[in-house]
């Protein structure tokens, strides 16, 4: 079985999910998200990463599946937002965890169908996807979004890429 934790970074709000899978059957596990407040960016980065480590230890996932950064209008907010991610990818590099990427329509594409999906109808698919009793919050829901989308793509793209060649006991070799 794989563990995998989805994150979707942000300067304020980061959210996570994790699920497990046996090639078969994916199993919601945990979700939510790490509020940063409303201290100095370099506060929030601490908060971010501290967060996220205390996830890994907690639950120790097998993989991690990070959102990359969307620009949309503003530069700075795109700064933050990458700064942010970076925070939490440094979690998971200092917890020797194997990282990766997928852009925002990846995801979505992963798991609505379409690239241009709106966050309602991510959540309300991972509701039905992970047989959830409510939707879960919007960051929490890309998330574990990312996390299916890695579910579902990881292997394909690690394969593609010629980074393995198969998974053994939940793990990608070499």
């Amino acid at each position: 079985m794989a563990r995998i934790l989805g994150i979707d970074p942000g300067s304020r709000i980061t959210g996570y999910g994790l699920i497990e899978t046996n090639n078969k059957k994916t199993v919601y596990i945990a979700a939510g998200c790490i509020r940063a407040g409303e201290g100095g960016l370099a506060e929030r980065l601490g908060q971010i990463f501290q967060g996220i480590t205390g996830i890994i230890q907690a639950y120790h996932p097998d993989e991690v599946a990070v959102e990359q950064v969307f620009m949309h209008q503003n530069p700075g907010s795109a700064l933050k937002l990458g700064q942010a991610r970076g925070a939490a990818i440094c979690a998971a590099v200092n917890a020797v965890l194997p990282i990766f990427e997928y852009t925002p329509s990846q995801v979505k594409q992963a798991v609505v169908g379409r690239g241009d999906a709106a966050k309602s109808q991510v959540q309300y698919m991972i509701r039905l996807l992970l047989k959830l009793p409510a939707e879960p919050a919007t960051d929490a829901a890309d998330a574990l979004a990312c996390a299916l989308c890695h579910e579902h793509a990881g292997p394909l793209l690690a394969g593609l890429a010629g980074q393995v060649r198969g998974r053994r006991r939940g793990r990608y070799y070499r």
